[in-house]
């Protein structure tokens, strides 16, 4: 039993970082769309939610430089799982903003979310301890 808790506690904390720092960038978008009311094409937007998603492994790592996972084939499994979720998250999130009327930004959407997720994921997988 204990071993089940610890393994949940695990995947709930590198699941949430991801998703809230995917909440974070998504509030940097809405707000950078209101001030330079630009909306990208779906190529130039993806290279910039992966640019993003890379950064904030980068940053994620210097704020949590180890890993909450320590098993590598769990680590495969969050690596693989986590961006799902949060994505699937994100997109809970742009139903509501919908339902309230409010515009959404590619973030909003499963597919971009994913990405950025993964990114931000691939970053964490690869470098942290």
């Amino acid at each position: 039993m204990e071993f089940l808790f610890e393994l949940l506690f695990q995947f709930f904390g590198e699941l949430l970082l991801q998703f809230l720092v995917e909440v974070g960038f998504e509030q940097g978008l809405r707000w950078l769309g209101r001030v330079l009311r630009w909306v990208p094409t779906p190529p130039i937007a993806a290279a910039w939610v992966t640019l993003g998603g890379v950064a904030a492994g980068g940053f994620s790592l210097l704020v949590m430089p180890h890993s909450a996972i320590h098993d590598p084939a769990l680590r495969l499994v969050n690596l693989l799982g986590t961006p799902v979720l949060s994505g699937a998250a994100m997109t809970l999130i742009g139903r509501l903003r919908v339902r309230k009327g409010q515009s959404l930004v590619r973030l909003d959407r499963f597919g971009y979310a994913f990405l950025f997720a993964f990114t931000m994921a691939l970053m964490r997988y690869n470098w942290a301890a």
